[in-house]
């Protein structure tokens, strides 16, 4: 309950405020965001405040539901860093070796899509250069076709990879774009399923009018 307590205080307090006034984030289509779980969430990934500016998107009261995927061996390497994760910010860690080991990496995922809970994934894995986008890994397909049920939601995020790009540690105030697209539902294959979720976040990087990729 105190973790709990401590998340809910850390968002309201802090993420909020500073995401959403000083960055001064613009959401387009937000009505697009599911309200409930079981759902998934993609997005580009270029910095470390794209989760923070994806959850507070999200009402507080949903803030128990919001799960976001992350890599086990970045996220865990220390206890301070390992508890901050788990209990404040709501991780699932992956572990990202676990095939090599014929282990299953989604079985965390997996039980949080069928507990309703809303996962938070970046195809993209790790970060990219700024405001560039490269190719979607397949996990995520993997785990639509074990749940084809869920549909996924996908996200453009702009202006992160310069606000606080890979190797800064201090964030610069820019303003923030972030287009929500509509939901992609599995289409009984992993190639389509794919791509379709990159097309749908090209097109909402197309909405903004912005230099590709940049």
């Amino acid at each position: 309950m105190t973790s709990r307590w401590l998340r809910w205080l850390f968002f309201a307090l802090i993420v909020k405020p500073i995401i959403l006034v000083i960055f001064g984030v613009n959401v387009r289509h937000r009505e697009r965001l599911p309200a409930s779980g079981p759902a998934i969430v993609i997005a580009n990934h270029n910095s470390h405040l794209d989760t923070l500016v994806l959850l507070s998107l999200f009402p507080l009261k949903l803030l128990p539901r919001l799960r976001p995927v992350a890599a086990m061996d970045y996220f865990l390497r220390s206890k301070t860093l390992a508890w901050f994760s788990l209990n404040i910010i709501g991780i699932i860690p992956i572990d990202r070796d676990a095939r090599r080991r014929g282990e299953d990496p989604l079985v965390g995922p997996e039980q949080a899509l069928e507990k309703n809970d809303i996962l938070i994934l970046f195809p993209e894995g790790s970060r990219g250069e700024p405001e560039q986008m490269v190719t979607f890994k397949k996990g995520v397909a993997h785990l639509a076709q074990r749940c084809p049920t869920v549909s996924t939601t996908p996200v453009f995020m702009h202006g992160l990879g310069k606000s606080l790009p890979k190797g800064s540690a201090l964030p610069v105030p820019l303003f923030l774009d972030v287009f929500v697209g509509e939901p992609v539902s599995w289409q009984g294959d992993r190639e389509k399923y794919l791509e379709t979720l990159r097309q749908s976040v090209r097109d909402l990087a197309a909405e903004g009018l912005f230099p590709e990729w940049r």
